[in-house]
């Protein structure tokens, strides 16, 4: 019981330092070209996408500032960074073993991705939200969709298989 603790533990202990900066899971996890890699990629993009000062910007409330100084072509890259490290320090701690396990984290990665693309001028409920806020508005869209695709899929080939 000690040991499926520990390591269910570590595995929170690496997705959640993957969740507060991509690479930092991959350092805890020992795969330190990896990790260096993915935190050189993720200051690269965020300080060419501007990322840091748009958040800034959206959680003061300036919405249009903040689009103003997005650099949406360094900023879409964010995404598929960002859940591709959560990921895969997560699995190399030892998760992701269930079939398409992968699928919430990827269509978060897409649907995020979308949503910065349509920050500038998307509207909710007439209000401007930018990139950041529609951004964690998408996350559980993504997250939703993948889990859907993942139970069909699962389904899927259950039946193919005789299950």
């Amino acid at each position: 019981m000690t040991k499926r603790i520990e390591r269910k533990s570590k595995m929170l202990e690496v997705l959640l330092w993957s969740i507060a900066f991509p690479g930092f899971g991959q350092l805890l996890n020992r795969k330190y070209i990896k990790g260096i890699l993915l935190v050189v990629l993720e200051f690269t993009v965020n300080v060419l996408g501007n990322v840091n000062q748009v958040i800034m910007l959206s959680f003061h409330g300036h919405i249009q500032e903040a689009i103003n100084q997005t650099n949406y072509l360094w900023f879409m890259f964010y995404p598929c960074l960002y859940f591709f490290a959560i990921w895969d320090a997560y699995k190399d701690a030892g998760g992701g073993e269930k079939p398409f396990a992968y699928l919430p984290l990827v269509f978060s990665a897409y649907i995020v991705t979308g949503g910065i693309v349509f920050s500038p001028v998307l509207r909710i409920f007439g209000y401007l939200v930018g990139p950041v806020w529609l951004s964690i508005i998408s996350i559980p869209i993504g997250i939703i969709i993948g889990l859907l695709i993942k139970w069909g899929l699962v389904r899927f080939f259950k039946k193919e298989n005789g299950g």
